[in-house]
């Protein structure tokens, strides 16, 4: 696999000036990840032929959509015309209506022709399957895909139904849309938390919140559920215990498309397990050094997690950067960085995009040029109203918001999630609505940093990230190695702290932040915004 992009060259041939097919075979094209190029409508035999030969293009589109008759003579000249100069083999194929496609077939000259209604065929066929296939060649690894696709970036959902057999075929009916590059695989309580201990599973919980996968041979089937269509990669969340034992099953079983795990989180912290703070930071930093090791992308998210429960803008970036940073700490070579938009519900698009920047700047400064970032933008869990209609109105503007971060994963939340767990058809048409965001986002986006207040925004929290790690730094320096114990204290002295957590045992759940647009501390008495170094100095941390 090169990092070259491949080109398409197409365009309607003759008199004919029906374009509709041609554009969307192009759209399809860019989807996959090809450059391409068009020459518009009643193309010209010699003009055909002597832009193919001038541009050399990997592939020629060639349209027609009138008489047969017509067709076959059209042919025959744009044959002799290609051979001519000196391009005869060049790969082209067709699309026109049945009767054409009959004389294109009969010609010999075509990789592939296409005429089906739906354009399942054209999905097919770039994803390397049908006959004549396009030779793509599907990888199997997240670098090497994200590689291919660019500038457009990878498509990912999370997908899982209360039954093993229904997930299986809904996979198979995703994976042959062609339209999702990553299947993040959504797995039921009872397998997140005691996948190796079925005894200790509550049968009444089978199917709750996902997918009840409860042997190796599971994860297998799903997995071979996904070799049609583009075989998109697979992964999963690690589970909140027996770690060690679930990564080296998701890779030996699914190939786990990268380790996503946060630092604190799936602890008492937030209940997912019974795990102590320390007990849970010494095993996920285990975890993702186990990854690193065998070269395997990670993920933390804790960022996310502060968000959800109202934490202010500059913890969520601080905790990216700590995250980031002992990751890279742990040799991760390739990282991906999760920014989860509308985090809290409230916040503005403007005002987003400057966090996000921010989050970037941040860890990009804490693992240093060794390390490759991968942004993954998603929609935020509580985002999408329940109404179906004004939940796609939401997913298509937070994808417009997420493609001005110019990411490398689009995390696509389906317009379902505020009502029930999705299916697979819908799931499809979710992305399909994606895409078409993203092919009009390629055409050319405004810069948001143009806008003085994002800028100073953006500045404003790299600068109150950085007190928060500062602190980290100066009161426990060994919980940048990772230590558990003065990781540990982060959470319980409060310099992470969010309002959501009031009464919980492993954090002080003091703080009390506003949202308006932006989300910062605030004063509890006056309701005054205050900077993260006034916070801390009122907690006796600085």
């Amino acid at each position: 696999m090169t990092d070259r992009q491949r080109t398409v060259l197409g365009g309607a041939l003759g008199d004919c000036v029906h374009v509709t097919g041609t554009l969307n075979f192009l759209a399809l094209c860019r989807r996959h990840g090809w450059h391409t190029e068009f020459l518009g409508p009643a193309v010209a035999v010699e003009r055909f032929a002597d832009e193919a030969a001038r541009r050399r293009p990997d592939l020629l589109a060639v349209s027609y959509r009138l008489t047969p008759e017509a067709a076959e003579r059209l042919f025959d000249e744009l044959r002799d015309a290609l051979e001519r100069r000196g391009i005869g083999d060049i790969d082209m194929v067709f699309g026109g209506p049945p009767p054409v496609v009959e004389v294109a077939e009969r010609t010999g000259m075509f990789r592939a022709v296409f005429g089906g209604a739906d354009g399942a065929d054209v999905e097919d066929w770039l994803s390397g399957g049908g006959a004549g296939g396009a030779g793509f060649v599907v990888e199997d690894d997240l670098v090497a895909r994200w590689k291919a696709a660019r500038p457009r970036p990878l498509i990912r959902h999370h997908f899982g139904l209360p039954d093993v057999d229904r997930t299986v075929k809904g996979i198979e009916r995703i994976a042959a849309s062609g339209l999702v590059d990553v299947i993040s695989l959504g797995l039921d309580q009872n397998a997140q938390e005691h996948f190796f201990h079925p005894e200790r599973m509550d049968p009444s919980q089978d199917g709750a919140g996902g997918v009840p996968v409860r042997t190796p041979d599971d994860f297998r089937a799903l997995k071979e559920a996904s070799r049609t269509g583009n075989h998109p990669l697979l992964r999963s969340y690690s589970g909140t215990n027996d770690l060690l034992a679930m990564g080296e099953m998701l890779r030996e079983t699914i190939k786990n498309a990268w380790c996503a795990i946060p630092v604190f989180w799936y602890s008492e912290l937030d209940g997912r397990s019974e795990r102590s703070l320390e007990e849970a930071v010494a095993e996920n930093q285990a975890l993702v050094k186990w990854h690193a090791e065998r070269g395997v992308p990670v993920e933390r998210n804790d960022q996310n997690q502060w968000g959800l429960r109202a934490a202010g803008d500059a913890v969520q970036i601080a905790a990216a950067g700590l995250g980031a940073l002992l990751s890279a700490r742990a040799g991760v070579s390739t990282y991906v960085l999760q920014m989860m938009l509308n985090n809290p519900a409230g916040i503005s698009p403007a005002m987003d995009i400057a966090k996000m920047e921010a989050m970037d700047q941040v860890v990009r400064s804490r693992v240093g040029p060794g390390v490759t970032v991968l942004r993954e933008l998603r929609a935020g869990l509580f985002s999408l109203p329940p109404d179906p209609m004004r939940a796609i109105g939401q997913l298509a503007s937070a994808t417009r918001t997420a493609m001005a971060l110019r990411p490398d994963i689009m995390h696509v939340v389906g317009y379902t999630e505020a009502d029930h767990a999705i299916e697979a058809d819908e799931l499809v048409a979710s992305c399909a609505m994606v895409h078409q965001v993203i092919d009009d986002s390629l055409l050319g986006t405004p810069d948001p940093l143009a806008d003085p207040a994002v800028a100073a925004r953006r500045d404003h929290l790299v600068e109150e990230a950085g007190v928060l790690l500062s602190v980290i730094e100066d009161r426990w320096p060994a919980a940048l190695s990772g230590d558990p114990v003065e990781m540990a204290s982060v959470v319980r002295s409060g310099v992470f702290d969010a309002p959501h957590l009031v009464g919980n045992p492993a954090a002080r759940g003091e703080v009390i932040t506003v949202v308006e647009g932006r989300c910062d501390p605030v004063d509890p008495e006056t309701g005054e915004v205050i900077g993260e170094g006034e916070r801390l100095a009122r907690l006796g941390l600085v």
